[in-house]
């Protein structure tokens, strides 16, 4: 599958009766996608701008750079999942804590883009920008593990490491090989014992090679 294809032409003018919050929401959407699937090196402001159907102008005069705008998607992905947490910590059921949180992130696979918009994020460490909020944001979701939730250590190491797994399935797509692979498909039953069907519906694009004139100075 290659990249979805935008339309040549891109214009402002569906966002002209919009409140500058609901565009700066709707450009936010656009990014965490194109971020999530083509990661932050590989993505471009004018690819972020024909996703949100504006001008990549528009982009830049709202956000500045491409940095400063992946560090709003990761708040925003961190706020999300943090948000999921709370709301599966403050369920009322029989099923276990860490069941029930586990079930909350995996879930978030449904959000375009924001697992993976945070997978690349924690990769980015010796990124002098990208690199300081990114360790903030896993130590934010460490102490909601141990202080909120009332996770041990270990107990935090464990989902941590989990949550690391899931993401690196889905950046591989590792589902592609579910009918193909005995390991593959042993590998994500036991993952997603009640998401598999979630799972095996997420399509992350195939990037295409990128052209020389692709990587802008605002990349």
């Amino acid at each position: 599958m290659s990249r979805v294809s935008f339309p040549e032409t891109e214009t402002d003018v569906p966002l002209t009766r919009m409140r500058a919050g609901e565009r700066r929401e709707l450009i936010l959407d656009a990014a965490m996608r194109v971020f999530g699937d083509h990661g932050y090196v590989g993505t471009t402001t004018a690819e972020i701008a024909r996703a949100a159907a504006v001008s990549q102008p528009y982009v830049v005069r709202m956000f500045g750079t491409k940095e400063k705008l992946f560090v709003e998607v990761l708040h925003r992905a961190l706020d999300t999942l943090l948000a999921a947490f709370r709301a599966a910590l403050a369920e009322e059921s029989e099923v276990p804590v860490s069941r029930r949180i586990g079930l909350a992130y995996v879930g978030l696979a449904a959000h375009r883009g924001l697992l993976l918009s945070l997978m690349h994020a924690f990769v980015l460490g010796g990124d002098a920008g990208v690199g300081p909020v990114a360790r903030e944001g896993f130590l934010r979701v460490y102490s909601f593990l141990r202080d909120e939730a009332g996770f041990t250590v270990d107990e935090s190491q464990n989902f941590l490491s989990g949550g690391m797994l899931i993401n690196t399935m889905i950046g591989l797509r590792m589902t592609d090989e579910f009918d193909r692979d005995p390991s593959a498909r042993e590998l994500l039953t036991a993952a997603f014992p009640e998401k598999l069907d979630l799972m095996r519906s997420l399509t992350i694009p195939v990037s295409d090679p990128p052209s020389p004139s692709a990587r802008d100075s605002l990349a």
